[in-house]
């Protein structure tokens, strides 16, 4: 493995403790599940924006019209994650919400194979289905719960489509773009996406307390710039396949604040079904990084 790799996988390993705190940190935030994803988008392209202008928007001019509809779906696939997955953590537990949402091998697999004709090997198949038997198995304890927890799940596993589709689009477009210009157009876009859908259905935009803006705030800098970004560098480097199986670990943190933080209880069915998932992982990335 090369050095630029490995260092890809350090970032990979940041960004995906820097994503464990988003769901507990929506959780503490009091506006409407659209209005947080702007804010969180909003703040990003703000903070970005510095960076962006330094570089004098480098390599802009050299965008093709298929880089352009490409960050375009994106930003666009982005925004509407976020409108899922936060809406369906109105309706489930973290613990449920965030494994179902980062159970994207599901989709990686065949979005890698028919867009960019990447191979899955027979390891990575059995890897990925153990992973959905652990999903089936948290989905099974959350309708015993109620309906709407398990509504709760469907979206969260919408909104996970929408993410790998989001990783899709930009795995094509970073690896002949910098990062920066990447980002900040991507964020735009999902930026502009969210206003539009907040516009349109008359949501509210005031973002609260001081408290809540806090939490919007830190939502920006680390699920979304050491979280995200770090993704998107990465992609340079290695397989959104890759991305999308060591996401899976993010659950492991997540359910662990969950639990200090909103005194959420694990159940026995999130707690098995969790591990299964888990050895699903640890079985693609053991083929993965050899």
């Amino acid at each position: 493995m090369n050095k630029q790799k490995t260092y890809a996988y350090i970032a990979l390993f940041i960004g995906v403790l820097s994503v464990s705190a988003s769901a507990v940190m929506v959780k503490l935030t009091t506006t409407p599940p659209p209005v947080t994803a702007f804010y969180r988008m909003f703040f990003s392209v703000l903070l970005m924006m510095p960076f962006f202008l330094l570089a004098r928007g480098s390599g802009i001019k050299e965008m093709t019209n298929k880089d352009w509809l490409y960050i375009s779906m994106a930003g666009i696939f982005l925004a509407f994650h976020f409108i899922l997955w936060f809406e369906s953590l109105e309706l489930t537990s973290v613990a449920s919400s965030v494994v179902l949402v980062t159970l994207q091998p599901l989709f990686a697999f065949a979005g890698t194979y028919l867009l960019f004709g990447e191979r899955v090997t027979r390891q990575a198949v059995w890897s990925a289905a153990i992973a959905i038997i652990g999903s089936l198995i948290i989905s099974w304890g959350d309708l015993q719960i109620s309906g709407w927890a398990l509504a709760g799940d469907l979206l969260a596993l919408t909104a996970c489509f929408m993410v790998t589709a989001y990783l899709l689009f930009g795995q094509e477009v970073r690896k002949r773009h910098s990062l920066i210009l990447h980002t900040t157009l991507v964020y735009g876009i999902s930026a502009a996406t969210l206003l539009l859908y907040c516009l349109v259905f008359s949501y509210s935009l005031d973002p609260g307390s001081g408290e809540n803006l806090m939490w919007l705030l830190l939502l920006a800098i680390f699920p979304n710039l050491l979280g995200h970004s770090l993704f998107n560098w990465a992609l340079k480097w290695i397989s959104t396949n890759t991305i999308s199986v060591a996401i899976l670990f993010e659950p492991a943190g997540a359910i662990i604040l969950a639990y200090y933080v909103l005194n959420e209880q694990i159940m026995l069915t999130q707690a098995i079904g969790s591990a299964v998932i888990f050895a699903g992982i640890l079985i693609f990335m053991a083929g993965d990084m050899k």
